[in-house]
């Protein structure tokens, strides 16, 4: 638990620092190591900027900067599948406790809602990062995966920076 706390420590040292570079960097790791919560990346970036007196429209460009780097990282995990195959992913799989059966499942819903759930995934936690393995294993194409995937990831995004932006001029106004 003490590691996880340094490492999202770190990762708002990284956002705070390097801003537009970090916020892309933070997405790209968090979205690859699924136990970083998103929300230690995009609200924080957005409060950041209330504190830096940043526009809309930059504020705006994080999020962008942010669902870039997600984007990144759930095509790191697309590309994964693809290569790994389900055979030798359930292997891995079985660890966070997917067997078989589930994936299968899994599967099934996906062949039916596959662009929505890629799009809307990409805004539900834990989805974020796990909606790129059917979407790899079931050979979705490259270029509608990189669409949704980078469409649903500006969304959510932009909507957590701005949230931690709006909270962040709360704060100088009561001060």
């Amino acid at each position: 638990m003490l590691e996880i706390q340094s490492f999202i420590q770190w990762i708002s040292s990284l956002v705070s620092e390097y801003l537009y570079a970090g916020v892309f960097a933070a997405a790209v790791i968090e979205t690859v190591f699924p136990p970083i919560p998103t929300m230690a990346v995009f609200p924080f970036a957005g409060y950041i900027a209330s504190q830096n007196n940043m526009s809309l429209i930059e504020v705006i460009g994080l999020g962008i900067a942010g669902g870039t780097g997600a984007t990144i990282g759930s095509t790191i995990i697309y590309i994964i599948c693809i290569k790994l195959g389900r055979v030798a992913l359930l292997r891995y799989l079985r660890y966070a406790r997917i067997t078989d059966e589930r994936l299968a499942k899994i599967e099934k819903w996906f062949e039916k809602h596959g662009d929505k759930a890629v799009f809307f995934g990409r805004m539900v936690p834990v989805m974020r990062e796990m909606i790129s393995i059917p979407a790899g294993l079931l050979g979705m194409r490259p270029v509608k995966f990189l669409i949704y995937t980078f469409s649903g990831s500006c969304v959510w995004g932009i909507a957590l920076t701005l949230v931690g932006y709006y909270f962040g001029l709360v704060t100088i106004d009561i001060i």
